[in-house]
């Protein structure tokens, strides 16, 4: 299973993470129709410890999945004092199903309760039923809604507590 696969910490706007931002946008719109997800989102968001951004590596050096956490506090967009947002989770098609997404999420959410974030909160659709199984097998728990999207029908935001 994901042999020879590396997680690495990069900048939100290193060279491969763009790419990969790119790819999921393309997969946002393909299952959602319009211009993917419009959320904004700045590098410094992702800087530790307030929050971090990783990359999967093949062996062979290129760039298989992405995943990051950034701070959030309550706010009139729904989150709680203590959360840690779940953003850009993407394995690329070819890569699927080698549990590249469950690793990074794990890595994540350590991550997030070592900088010491309470609550993972993470916001997905209705369009993309592998990560909401995911999510649910991960002990994720769906929630009332939040985030840019909120008021979106196909938007499911789920939570899961940060234990130790």
């Amino acid at each position: 299973m994901s042999h020879g696969i590396q997680l690495r910490a990069v900048p939100y706007d290193h060279p491969d993470a763009v790419k990969l931002n790119d790819q999921v946008q393309l997969e946002y719109q393909a299952r959602y129709g319009g211009e993917g997800d419009v959320t904004p989102l700045d590098p410094a968001m992702f800087a530790p410890p307030n929050g971090l951004y990783l990359l999967a590596y093949d062996a062979s050096d290129t760039p298989m999945a992405s995943g990051g956490w950034r701070s959030q506090d309550e706010n009139d967009e729904g989150y709680a004092d203590g959360d840690a947002e779940l953003k850009r989770m993407y394995v690329v098609p070819e890569a699927r199903g080698l549990g590249l997404a469950r690793r990074i999420l794990a890595e994540l959410e350590a991550d997030a309760h070592a900088a010491g974030r309470t609550r993972m909160a993470l916001e997905t659709g209705d369009q993309q039923p592998e990560a909401i199984a995911l999510y649910l097998s991960s002990g994720y728990t769906l929630s009332a809604k939040f985030g840019h999207y909120r008021s979106y029908d196909s938007s499911r935001c789920m939570t899961k507590p940060l234990l130790p």
